[in-house]
Formats: structure tokens, C-alpha cells, sequence
């Protein structure tokens, strides 16, 4: 399996005014856009082309990756002018699918969960998809019996929920028959179709971190505000390229690349993303500065 579809499209509403400037899945983590981690991830599962679906700021994502690469793996946009959801998303790329079976990855979390073993499962099962689900989750949707699923959310009548879906799941071709043509849908439905058959699987992805990145307050503890970073990092939180004022005080906070940081500031509990500037004096503290312009004075839990 070689060609995956990031899903790149949401509004990211729960992380607004964050996402009022940049697409949800371009959002700096770790001083970069949550984006190139997924693409870090689906390159070492051996995908070297990967589909994107684009809407709100669609702009923003040619900017970010102006020949279409990323390390060598190809990138191909597509936009929705009306968003289609993930059912019509994924009946938007038929061509890009072109018979194959492909990975799809939501574009809003961070996770290391081994998805090259799920793709060699579900190359190997006669599933037409397999859903990863882990058993630790806020949102137990998800009813097994054994590696098959039964139900999502009950709609079947079958089961509750005792497992999370993770957003990453592999497909084949074939769903495209359960997905109507032009239609805003979610692909739950075709999921609760193949679950009917029999041919709905799940890889159980226990292993490794998984975090949803939707809301602010996931957004500062997946950076160790509130806690401890929750997954392996070696990446620095005060960027080298920052400029910090020797009297500037920085505790527990992430400064990004091309920050400037005045004399006499203190931030904590903060982050910054790249470029951004706080002037000589202020203080902030679980503040999360995005935007360009300079910011001055006291600000606490404030998005500036």
C-alpha cells in the first residue's frame, strides 16, 4: 500500500480563533505544522503519495507546501468548495484510489500507533476496511466481536461501544460502491453497511500515544501545559532561531522559530508560534500567541 488520504478539510471550530488564520491540520505543534508529523508517520509505513482534502484557508496549504512534496512523497490537493464530509471526501478522490487500497488518516491528531502493521492486516483479511480502535478513548463508539466490528454507536441495535476509533483506517476500492455520488455523507454509513457483511475489521492500536488535537485545552497538554508531554519528544521547546532577551524569564513554555522575546517578559505556561513577538515587560501565562502583530501587557488563558 503506497498512496494514503490525509483529511485536511474541517472548519477546526473548537480550536477557534487558532484556526480563524490557519487550516486546523497546518496548526504548529512542536514548532510545525501538525500535518507534517501524519506525513512523517504515513512515510515510514512506506506511502509515497497522499491525497488532501482542502476547504477552509485552502490557500494556506499551498503555501505550506509549495511543490506538492513533503520528503520526497508526492501530495495531491483537493478542494471542496462545499464540504463533502468524510464519506464524500473519499468518493471526491475516486481517481486518486484508481482500484487501490489506501490508507486514510484524520488530519487532527498526533499518534505513533503502528500503522504498518495495520496495513499489512488488512491487506491480508478479506475486510473491505479495517478501522484502528484502541481500548482507552474519550469516545467509546466503537463494538467488537473478536477483530470484527459490529456496531458504531449502537445504530445497529447490536452493542455499546467498549473501544475508541483512532481516525485511521485502511480501505478497499469496493467501499466506493456504498458511498452515493455528489453527496455530503459520512462514511459511517458505509462503515455500518460493511459491518452488516462482515467486512468491517478492526486492528487494535493499544500501543504507542494517540492524542485528538481539537480543543485548546488538548492543544496545551499535548505540550505539557497542564502535565506532562504525553508522548516521546526530542524536540526543543525553546527553539534555537528564538531571540529571548537575557532578562526574560520562560518557564515551561514553547517558543517557536523567528520569536522575538523583550527585555523583562515573563511567559509561562505559554506557546508561541513561529515568529511571533511579545513586547519588553509583559506577562503571560496559558496564553497561546498566533498572531503577528506585537503583544503587549498582562494576559492569562488568553489566545492573542
Amino acid at each position: 500500500m503506497t498512496k494514503a488520504f490525509l483529511l485536511g478539510a474541517g472548519l477546526g471550530t473548537r480550536l477557534r480563533p487558532l484556526t480563524n488564520t490557519t487550516p486546523k491540520p497546518l496548526v504548529p505543534v512542536f514548532h510545525r505544522p501538525l500535518a507534517t508529523h501524519a506525513l512523517d508517520h504515513l512515510i515510514s509505513a512506506g506511502i509515497s503519495e497522499v491525497a488532501i482534502n482542502t476547504h477552509h484557508l485552502h490557500e494556506e496549504w499551498q503555501k505550506t507546501f509549495p511543490d506538492s512534496t513533503y520528503r520526497g512523497a508526492r501530495l495531491h490537493f483537493y478542494h471542496e468548495a462545499d464540504l463533502l464530509e468524510t464519506g464524500g471526501g473519499i468518493k471526491n478522490i475516486a481517481d486518486f484510489i484508481s482500484g487501490e487500497s489506501i490508507l486514510i488518516y484524520n488530519g487532527d491528531i498526533l499518534t505513533n500507533i503502528r500503522i504498518d502493521k495495520l496495513i499489512t492486516g488488512h491487506l491480508a483479511s478479506n475486510n473491505v476496511a479495517t478501522l484502528a480502535v484502541r481500548a482507552e478513548g474519550p469516545g467509546k463508539h466503537i463494538a467488537l466481536d473478536g477483530r470484527r466490528i459490529i456496531d458504531i454507536r449502537k445504530m445497529l441495535g447490536i452493542a455499546e461501544g467498549s473501544h475508541q476509533f483512532t481516525g485511521i483506517y485502511c480501505i478497499d476500492p469496493e467501499i466506493l460502491d456504498l458511498i452515493p455520488a455528489n453527496e455530503k455523507v459520512s462514511i459511517i454509513l458505509a462503515f455500518l453497511e460493511l459491518a452488516k457483511q462482515g467486512q468491517l475489521g478492526a486492528y487494535h492500536a493499544d500501543p504507542g500515544h494517540w492524542l485528538d488535537l481539537g480543543t485548546r485545552d488538548a492543544y496545551l497538554e499535548t505540550h505539557g501545559i497542564g502535565g506532562e508531554i504525553p508522548c516521546p519528544l526530542d524536540t526543543p521547546p525553546i527553539h534555537p532561531e528564538a531571540e529571548i532577551a537575557p532578562s526574560a524569564t520562560v518557564t515551561n513554555s514553547w517558543v517557536g522559530p523567528g520569536c522575538v522575546i523583550g527585555d523583562q517578559v515573563t511567559l509561562t505556561d505559554c506557546i508561541l508560534w513561529p515568529g511571533t513577538r511579545v513586547a519588553p515587560s509583559s506577562r503571560l501565562e496559558r496564553c497561546i500567541v498566533h498572531s503577528p502583530k506585537l503583544i503587549e501587557g498582562q494576559h492569562l488563558d488568553s489566545d492573542l
